[in-house]
Parts: structure tokens; sequence; C-alpha cells
């Protein structure tokens, strides 16, 4: 009986060993995320291989963006061996205390790791994993090095690459990149610590089609962590491949000449084809040579003396910069007007100073001549007539739906909405409504006299020059508009299909001629106010603008297409603190068509005189900045 009991009680324990042993198996192979994570680790090497972003080009095959090789000292803290702290800062330029930080900021770096079922955080940090010690090295620096690697076991280098920009241009519009976040980490799984993503500009929208596709190359190894043969003969390994080449609508000779232009000055540059929406040119001045945002310590020394230069190189002015329009919203007022037949063609109206401040010039007898001579008065009259088109009996209640009407024609023209673009850090300007002056002045408590001053592009209006750049466009199509976009083809497809898609405004094509005409004698007839546009052989059609600025001198604005049959090209020119609109931004709008239509400046002087003048320092107003 004795020796039965005994027996029962060997099995129960031996049963009771199995279950504890196949519990805690389970334990470490299922609950246990680390212990998995661990024998792989152990098992195989994952190693990622991460290929070069896409390159870039301009619409003519130009390369705009490319790689250049770097390199990173790479180093495996279970491979390194009696370091010699001073040696291996003496070679690196280092001071001891510096290598020893660099230790500690790549295990502070790699953050924690919470295990949800046993509430424990432990490092994400692995001594038998590579990390970069020292990044974007350039060959110079890395052929120093390397010869004193074997005095180093666990130390060696890695090739990369990061961008590089042929020309130092166009850096508002490129964007640069700059290495991951953690958070970006963990949001996506393409990325690991060290990783670089774009940031701003093309390189940030596009980055999902510029990165390309990681590859992985498997390798077994021993319990010592050395590499026996590639797993499973290579089966499960991948190739990188390279994302996609961009070719940008940008004519980066143009996108050039416009920076020099542009030069010592405040103000931007916007140019269009107008059959297809693709952005030809966009100067933000001051600028930046984009080469200064090439990696971690280029960002680092570069970034705050950018971001505390009073000239605000890294404001991207033709997106986010909302300005007062002026006259040159006065093409939209007029064709507002005709639409809703509160004006004709024919429709002629006093230039009555004590309604409004006007220059001095003949009566506007018709729309085309109102807008030759930027009449004032005349367009206070044909707003006037649009609010109070007489909607309804109650005097307030007729000026909110007016409003509502025209805040509504001019969304049409892609004003006071954000275009859906591949174009980062855009802003929406501003189209007041009934509901804006409501918060102002209350409910039916305004009427026109309150905003009349919208009525020539000032007061609460405010427009982006790339909005500007994109009403010449409409008026050059007849009423229609392809969304402004930058790139034009991924690799072999076309532009986003989002981008080939017409728009079409409130105001019907019949309606353009009359303004087009008006356009033409602003610049090339008697008493237009930007005879500074005119070319020889090529029509070009325009209308300035003067945008008051209490600080100091007005911003001269101006805005073209040309030619004027089969038009090419539409622009917006502003320089900041430079006077009425004809003074500065037609003489450049001019210089920018015609290098764009004719590859060459007939007028070098001129162009020379207008890259040398520096408008930097304008304050108060002065007559004697100008150019013939």
């Amino acid at each position: 009986m004795l020796s039965n009991n005994r027996k029962y009680i060997i099995q129960f324990f031996i049963i009771l060993v199995g279950v504890i042993y196949f519990f805690r198996l389970l334990y470490m192979q299922v609950i246990d995320e680390s212990w998995a994570l661990r024998a792989q680790e152990i098992a195989e090497k994952r190693k990622l291989i991460t290929p070069p972003r896409g390159v870039m080009y301009d619409r003519n095959g130009i390369k705009i963006v490319s790689n250049k090789t770097y390199y990173n000292l790479m180093m495996v803290e279970a491979e390194i061996k009696y370091l010699d702290t001073n040696k291996l800062a003496k070679l690196l330029g280092w001071t001891p205390q510096q290598v020893k930080n660099r230790f500690y900021e790549l295990r502070k770096g790699e953050g924690t790791y919470y295990n949800k079922h046993t509430h424990k955080r432990t490092s994400n940090y692995q001594k038998v994993r590579p990390y970069a010690f020292v990044k974007e090295l350039s060959p110079e620096e890395i052929i120093r090095i390397v010869p004193h690697l074997d005095d180093f076991p666990g130390f060696y280098e890695e090739v990369t690459d990061m961008r590089t920009y042929p020309y130092p241009n166009g850096a508002n519009i490129l964007g640069y990149c700059a290495e991951v976040t953690q958070e970006e980490i963990n949001k996506d799984k393409f990325y690991r610590p060290g990783d670089n993503i774009g940031r701003t500009g093309v390189e940030k929208v596009y980055e999902n089609e510029l990165r390309g596709k990681k590859g992985v190359h498997y390798i077994v190894t021993s319990a010592l962590n050395n590499a026996i043969e590639p797993y499973a003969g290579g089966k499960f390994d991948t190739t990188a491949k390279q994302g996609p080449e961009l070719r940008l609508g940008v004519d980066i000779e143009l996108q050039v000449f416009g920076e020099e232009l542009m030069q010592n000055k405040r103000g931007s540059i916007t140019a269009i084809e107008p059959q297809t929406g693709e952005i030809l040119a966009m100067v933000s001045a001051p600028s930046y040579d984009p080469n200064k945002f090439i990696g971690k310590r280029n960002i680092t020394e570069n970034y705050p003396k950018l971001i505390n230069d009073p000239d605000k190189p890294l404001y991207p002015r033709p997106l986010a910069a909302e300005y007062p329009p002026g006259s040159s919203l006065k093409l939209v007022q007029a064709l507002i007007g005709l639409q809703e037949g509160v004006i004709t063609v024919k429709s002629g109206f006093p230039c009555n100073k004590a309604m409004v401040g006007c220059h001095n010039h003949p009566m506007a007898t018709d729309i085309i001549k109102a807008v030759q001579y930027s009449c004032n008065p005349y367009f206070y009259y044909t707003v006037r007539r649009i609010i109070h088109k007489g909607r309804n009996k109650n005097f307030y209640r007729d000026a909110e739906l007016g409003l509502n009407v025209w805040a509504e024609y001019m969304n049409s023209f892609g004003l006071g909405t954000k275009f859906e673009t591949d174009i980062f850090g855009l802003r929406a300007g501003l189209i007041p409504n009934s509901k804006f002056y409501d918060k102002w002045y209350g409910h039916h408590t305004w009427a026109f006299s309150t905003i009349r001053s919208i009525s020539i592009g000032q007061g609460e209006v405010k427009i982006t020059p790339l909005q500007m750049a994109n009403i010449v466009a409409i008026i050059a199509n007849r009423g229609w508009y392809y969304t402004p976009h930058f790139v034009k083809k991924i690799g072999e497809d076309k532009a986003k299909i989002e981008f080939l898609k017409k728009h079409k405004t409130m105001v019907e094509a019949i309606h353009f001629d009359p303004i087009i005409e008006g356009m033409r004698r602003v610049v090339n007839e008697a008493g237009g106010t930007g005879s500074k546009a005119r070319m020889k052989d090529i029509v070009v059609c325009g209308k300035t603008g003067t945008v008051q600025n209490s600080q100091g001198e007005d911003h001269s604005v101006f805005i073209a297409f040309a030619p004027m049959d089969n038009p090419k090209i539409a622009i917006s020119v502003i320089v900041e603190n430079a006077g009425w609109g004809g003074s500065w931004a037609a003489p450049i709008a001019q210089l920018m068509i015609e290098k764009y239509l004719k590859r060459e400046i007939e007028n070098k002087l001129k162009a020379q005189t207008i890259k040398e003048t520096n408008l930097l320092n304008v304050k108060k107003k002065k007559d004697k900045y100008t150019i013939h």
C-alpha cells in the first residue's frame, strides 16, 4: 500500500513539473514577446537595406535634386574590446568626454520597451546591434579614419547617401530632409533610428514615393553572433528599390533668373503655365541655398541662423504671405459685375474722387477703359451694385445676400480656399462673407458703405501670390484652371489625377475678352499703368496693383500673362516696399516672361540694374527707386 502511494506521489511530481515547464514555455514563447525577439536575434540577423531617394528633374530634364555618397562610422558594442577612449577621441577630433557622451546618447535614443504582460520596461538598446556612432562623414573624412579602424574592433564604415542640390535655388519648392523623430518611427514601421524623412516642400509631400522600398538581407548567426551563411540561401532576401524619379513642371533656369532679380529684395515671383497648372517658377525672396540643409550637422548649424534672420528667408512668401491684392482684384470684380448683369461692357462711371481716391486719368466710359486706367470709383460703383442688387427689401439683408454671392464668385476663382495640391505650406487667404462681418459689427448692422474698401482690393481681403498668379491663369484660359502643382510626372506615370481635373469659375467665357483687352491696353497703350512690362514682339496683358502698407512704402504688385493669344505663362510679382505696381513689379514680370518665352534677355542693362538694386532697407515713401 505504501509503495503504491509512493508511486502516485512520484507520478504527481512528474506531471506537476511537466505542467510547470509547459506553462513556462507557453509564457516565454507566446505571452512574453521579448523571449521570441531575443531568440530571433540570436538565430538570424535581419539587415534592412535603405535605397537612395528618388531624384528630381525640372521640366526640361535637368537634374535638380540628386544623391551624394557619405559614410557612417558604425559600432557594435558587443564586439568592442578594450576601447582606448582617448585614442578614439583623437582620431575623431573629439574629447574623451564626447566619446562617452555618444555611447550614452545611443542608449537613450533607443528608448524603452514596455511589456504589457509583465508591466516592466526594458531598454531597446541591444549591444549586438549596429549603431551609427558618427554620421554624415564625407569621403575626405572617412579616408582619414578607415586606416586606423583595425585598432578599434567593433567599429566599421558604412556607405550611405544624402541629398545634394546641383543648383543653389528653389529651396522653398524642394524642401529638405531631416532625421526621423521617435514619434515618426512609432507611426510608420518603414523608418528606423537614423533614417531621413522629407521635412518640407516636395520632399515632404512626396515622401512615400521618394523613399522607395527597403530591402531585407537575412544571415544565420551563431550564439556568438558570428555570421554563418545566408538564411535559406537568400530565398527570403528582397532587393531595395529606389523611389521613382519626379519630373517637376519647374523651369530651373527661369527659377535661377527670378531669384537673381529678387536678390536684396523682399517679395515673390510665381509663374504658372495656364494650360496645365504646372508651376514654372516660384521665387521667395530672400531665399537660401538648399545645400545648407543637407544632413543633421548642417541643419544644426544653419537653421538657427536662418530662423532668426529678420528678413525671414525660411518664410514661403508665395504660399503663406497674405496681402491685400490692391487693384489686381479689379479684374475679378469686373468679371463678376458682367456675369451678374449689373454692368455691361459699355457701362461708364465718372471718376468721382469724393467717393474714393484715384489718380488722374480720362473718364472710364466703358469696362475696357476702366481696366486700362485702373479707375477706383468705377469699381466702387460696380461692387456696390453687386452687393446691393435688390435681392431683398431689407437694406441690410440685401447687403448680406449680395456679399455672400460675391464671396461665392471669389471662391470659384480659388480665392479664400486652399488648393488641394502637392504644395507644402499653403494658406487660404481671406475672402470675407456675411458671417465674417457679423462677428465684427453684428447681424444686419453693416452694408456696402461699411465694407467698400473690398471693391479696390483693400480692407479685409487677403490673397497669396500663388492665388494672384492663378487669377491671371484663369483669365488667360477664359474662365477655367487646373490646380497649380509642382510635379508633372512620377516615374512613368502622369501627375496625380486630382491635378488633371478642370475647374470652372462661375463666370461665363464670353465676359473675359473685354477684360483681356483692357489688360492689353494696361501694358501697350497710352494711359496704361503697366507700360514697363511692354515687349516689342510679344503682346503682354497685365494689371498693376499697389498694396497699401501702413509701416512704410507700399508694395509693388503686377500680374500678367503672355502671349495674348495662346498664353504660355501667367505670372504674379510682388516687391515689398517698392511703391506703385508699375515701378518694380512690372519690369521684373516682363523680364521673366521674356526669359521663359525667348530664353534670352535683350536689355541686359535693365536686368543687371534690377539685380543690383537693394530694396531691403526702404522704410519711407520715396520716388527715386524706379526703373525704365
